[in-house]
């Protein structure tokens, strides 16, 4: 199974070979290597697989999947729909 993870670029490291960055994944920093996506900028999120950002996301789109997240970390999914898919659908 292969899991991709949304995340708020923080900072480009420009000049640098590859192109890296870090992305803030729910205050947890990493480097990222950019070069898939070569023209994200500070402040877009992107989607991060294996140390690669792979594409960009919407704020939305990351948000909402960031909150299904903590909803399976705290079994709030188990009883039915999450919080973020509540307020998607009201």
């Amino acid at each position: 199974m292969c899991l991709a993870v949304p995340g708020k670029l923080v900072r480009r490291e420009d000049g640098s070979d590859p192109l890296m960055g870090t992305v803030n994944f729910g205050g947890i920093l990493k480097n990222v290597c950019l070069d898939w996506i070569p023209d994200v900028r500070v402040g877009e999120y992107v989607i991060v697989h294996v140390g690669f950002a792979i594409s960009k996301v919407n704020e939305s789109e990351a948000l909402q999947t960031l909150q299904l997240f903590k909803d399976m970390q705290s079994g709030s999914h188990v009883s039915g729909k999450s919080e973020a898919v509540q307020r998607k659908t009201t």
